[in-house]
């Protein structure tokens, strides 16, 4: 299911983590070459994806919400 990103945090390990309007998380790497997503290495990149529909299988498997930190 396509769910819109809403917000960004970062993991423990300093990974970003896009934040879905589901409640669930969706890392959001750029590690070429598998993942090529330069705009996730700034702030600026990262508000411009904003709204940004990504697939969410946590969704389609029914999967209770993530923790997601306080802003």
């Amino acid at each position: 299911m396509k769910q819109a990103i809403v917000g960004y945090h970062i993991d423990e390990e300093g990974h970003w983590v896009a934040k879905l309007r589901c409640g669930h998380n969706q890392h959001v790497r750029h590690d070429p070459p598998w993942q090529n997503r330069l705009w996730v290495t700034t702030e600026n990149g990262r508000e411009q994806q904003l709204g940004l529909l990504l697939n969410c299988v946590k969704c389609d498997d029914k999967a209770p919400r993530d923790w997601q930190p306080e802003e």
